[in-house]
């Protein structure tokens, strides 16, 4: 049995491979802030944060001493990455995620959730491919640049500090997550 080794780790993966479902599980169980970028970098209507507006959001959330991050913005790595220990990269097949994207865009549209304030999913948008607002467009453009990114980024000098937890399924991070939920538990 073993308690959770991080005090800040970050989890990374592509649209929908459940980077805040799996950050906030984890944040609720050690008691780590969680910070989920996508909460600090949209407003309503989906406007986004100017960018000096969302760094200076992520710096200050970033102060913590406990933390975990959901998110993969390019924009703030150099304020998270440095000051991580770890980090979980959700690596799942295009069709793992493609699955789970479209369970949650049709869960959130049909329950109306609100996302972030006054924002909720909207179905036309999704399911316009040649759309730059659709999901599903987000994730064809980015699942195989980065695999490839991820790759280049963990072996590069200024990230060495961070420990890398690759998973490849939700299987296995279920099953990754369960030795820490076990020990927490007794």
């Amino acid at each position: 049995m073993q308690s959770f080794p991080f005090k800040r780790i970050v989890v990374v993966g592509t649209t929908s491979s459940g980077k805040s479902t799996l950050a906030k599980k984890l944040a609720d169980e050690f008691a780590l802030d969680f910070i989920e970028l996508d909460a600090l970098h949209w407003g309503p209507n989906w406007t986004e944060a100017p960018n000096d507006v969302f760094r200076a959001r992520v710096e200050t959330a970033a102060c913590a001493e406990r933390w975990i991050v959901a998110g993969n913005y390019q924009i703030v790595r150099d304020i998270i990455w440095p000051r991580a220990e770890g980090i979980i990269w959700l690596d799942y097949s295009l069709w793992t995620i493609f699955r789970q994207l479209t369970r949650r865009t049709f869960t959130r549209w049909w329950t109306r959730e609100l996302l972030w304030g006054t924002n909720r999913e909207n179905l036309l948008i999704h399911f316009k491919l040649w759309s730059d607002d659709s999901l599903y467009h987000w994730l064809f453009k980015t699942y195989w640049r980065r695999k490839r990114e991820y790759s280049m980024l963990f072996s590069q000098p200024e990230y060495a500090h961070l420990k890398i937890i690759q998973l490849k399924s939700p299987k296995e991070t279920e099953e990754w997550v369960g030795q820490f939920l076990v020990s927490s538990n007794q």
